[in-house]
């Protein structure tokens, strides 16, 4: 079993879902974590500590906002010591077909899913190059290789992002870091769960594994790429999405 004891991981957009999901796994692997949300939530927090017995704080944080981010990210190097993985994950979605979008709806979810990987990885890469090591892991999504209607801004966003991580993955590498994405396909969260049964259905058909995913199978591959088992993978873009992009 993957074991990441002394490693302290922050994940952002770690509230719920598949973040959520996340920080349990890495906990559960022996990780220290560091939650960061758009609101604090130390009894998620407290919640997560006790139930693996190790150390979990909250942060609020605004991670499309350069001077909250280096500010969040200080703090947390104080009360840990060190950062060892970042996982990029905070993600929104404001859909809408090209002609009835609007500027703002393109314009927040490009903000938040792809600048914010940029801000916070810019804000832990010179700690990271300092020590040598360190483990980033973007999460994009198949709608940044494969896209369907509706969502410009959001496959925008996404393929934004495994722009960033293979780029930023021949930048660190010389240090000593990875970098690497996850592109999730249709997974059980709250996203899906809006969608009625007839919609579930059709994607279920599409599917050659013929059901959706579930965080776990995404929070799996972040414990796995954040280990020293992955320690010469960088750079990819690794689907998880029960075959549809095969």
């Amino acid at each position: 079993m993957i074991q990441l004891t002394g490693k302290t991981a922050v994940v952002t957009g770690a509230s719920r879902g598949i973040g959520l999901e996340v920080a349990r796994v890495l906990a559960s692997r022996g990780a220290a974590v560091a939650i960061i949300a758009t609101k604090e939530n130390t009894d998620l927090a407290k919640s997560l500590a006790d139930e693996q017995g190790v150390k979990v704080l909250a942060y609020a944080c605004d991670v499309s906002c350069a001077d909250s981010v280096k500010k969040t990210f200080d703090q947390i190097i104080e009360d840990f010591g060190a950062i060892d993985i970042l996982v990029n994950n905070a993600g929104i979605t404001r859909d809408g077909l090209l002609m009835r979008m609007k500027d703002e709806d393109f314009d927040d979810v490009i903000r938040v899913n792809l600048r914010s990987v940029f801000i916070c990885t810019k804000a832990v890469a010179r700690h990271m190059m300092g020590r040598r090591q360190g483990r980033i892991i973007n999460m994009s999504s198949i709608n940044g290789i494969r896209t369907q209607p509706g969502q410009a801004n959001y496959a925008a966003s996404k393929a934004g992002v495994i722009g960033l991580t293979k780029t930023n993955s021949l930048e660190l590498a010389p240090r000593g870091i990875t970098v690497n994405a996850i592109a999730p396909g249709f997974i059980q969260t709250d996203m899906t769960a809006k969608l009625n049964e007839d919609t579930i259905q059709k994607f279920k058909e599409a599917i050659p594994l013929k059901e959706l995913g579930k965080p776990a199978d995404i929070a799996n591959l972040v414990a796995f790429l954040a280990s020293e088992e992955a320690r010469y993978i960088t750079g990819q873009v690794i689907g998880v999405d029960g075959g549809l992009n095969a």
